[in-house]
């Protein structure tokens, strides 16, 4: 086997220790010009305070200090200008982008391969730092450009882990305060109506699941929080869904989710109320295996009969305020009209004779019906929604609770 061939650093003329000496004196005042031509070059550096341009100023110095380093040890590129973006202080990348940060860094540049190179005591040493600052400021480029990206990464993670925390806090129902600030640490419209959705995860691989739901939701045009907790997927869904327009939206949303029924909670006005929509949403997941044929996504709202077969007195309290406490301020009979029909098995001429009415009289109060509880008693699916209404009002009232 060949020896191992270990990489050489480029070879460069024995610099002299005056020449060493005026170059560490020199890289105060090059630090100093450097930020005179910034505030004279970029008017947004002209406009930072005070403050964080002493942070820039501290790059500076440390990098040009490190330059007569890198300059007796080429090898030590990666560390030493490493070390000049770790002076600075952490946020420095939140209030200057890496836009502004390659203005600075080629400002800077240009000051060092101005104002080094004649500090040479001949032709060779000036060539050589000539070539020295361009490959220095080649590697404090790559610094910058590793520093800022491992600030993205950080605050990525960050933002995900505070993603969960409110996932979770609206499934749990947290305090309106801690979720409110979260929200808008990560820009959430605190405004801005909610949905929530449930199901199964489409993989095993979260960081998969969570690509899939943002594209779709960056597709159609909305702000979405997200998270995986087991095998349950939960996506709280910005902006109204009302109307064909809306509904078309959940569906997008729903080809997110894994096989398996993917329900909808109610729309709330503000991620405020999300966790009532997370609630209910979490119980119509629970309870829907009780229908097979529910379309996907459902609403949570849909499978009132199921959620209160259940268990969910949340569900009870929602048939007794939409179906039974309607038809009983009405009056007219229409209760008693519903229960006959509903007994005689959707006969009408059955229920019309045990009511001893006629048979249109049946029919006018079955519209009636239908205006006021949104549920068609002629209708196999309107119909269960009814009869469990009837019998959870039933049994709400034997219980004194209404």
């Amino acid at each position: 086997m060949s020896p191992e061939v270990v990489p050489q650093p480029h070879p460069s003329p024995e610099l002299s220790t005056a020449t060493l000496r005026g170059l560490e004196r020199a890289s105060g005042d090059l630090a100093a010009a450097s930020i005179a031509a910034m505030d004279s070059q970029l008017p947004w550096f002209r406009r930072m305070p005070a403050d964080q341009r002493a942070s820039v100023l501290l790059v500076i110095q440390t990098g040009a200090a490190n330059f007569v380093e890198w300059l007796r040890d080429p090898r030590q590129a990666i560390r030493l200008t490493a070390e000049a973006f770790r002076a600075a202080p952490r946020d420095i990348s939140r209030w200057v982008s890496l836009r502004q940060t390659v203005e600075l860094v080629r400002i800077a540049i240009d000051m060092l391969e101005q104002q080094l190179p004649i500090l040479g005591r001949d032709t060779a040493e000036r060539a050589w730092l000539t070539e020295a600052v361009l490959r220095y400021g080649r590697e404090i480029a790559f610094a910058a450009a590793t520093s800022y990206a491992a600030a993205a990464e950080a605050r990525g993670a960050w933002d995900a882990r505070l993603e969960a925390l409110m996932v979770d806090g609206i499934v749990r129902g947290d305090a309106e305060e801690s979720l409110l600030s979260r929200a808008a640490a990560l820009g959430w419209d605190l405004a801005a109506e909610a949905t929530v959705l449930v199901g199964n995860p489409a993989s095993d691989d979260p960081p998969a699941v969570v690509f899939d739901v943002r594209s779709r939701a960056a597709r159609t045009g909305r702000a979405v929080l997200l998270g995986v907790q087991g095998s349950r997927l939960v996506v709280v869904l910005g902006g109204p869904v009302a109307g064909s327009t809306g509904h078309d939206v959940l569906a997008k949303m729903s080809e997110a989710f894994g096989d398996g029924p993917v329900v909808a909670g109610p729309t709330v006005s503000s991620l405020a109320e999300a966790h009532h929509s997370a609630a209910d949403a979490i119980s119509g997941l629970r309870a829907v295996v009780g229908w097979p044929a529910a379309p996907r996504p459902v609403r949570s709202g849909e499978l009132l009969p199921e959620r209160a077969l259940a268990g969910d007195p949340e569900a009870e309290r929602q048939l007794v305020e939409r179906v039974v406490r309607p038809l009983v301020e009405a009056g007219g009979s229409l209760l008693e009209t519903v229960e006959a029909y509903l007994e005689a098995g959707g006969v009408l001429e059955s229920c019309a004779r045990t009511l001893f009415v006629h048979s249109n009289t049946v029919r006018y109060r079955l519209r009636r019906v239908a205006e006021i509880t949104g549920h068609t008693a002629t209708d196999p699916r309107d119909a269960l929604v009814l009869r469990v209404a009837l019998a959870v009002g039933r049994l709400a009232r034997a219980r004194g609770l209404w």
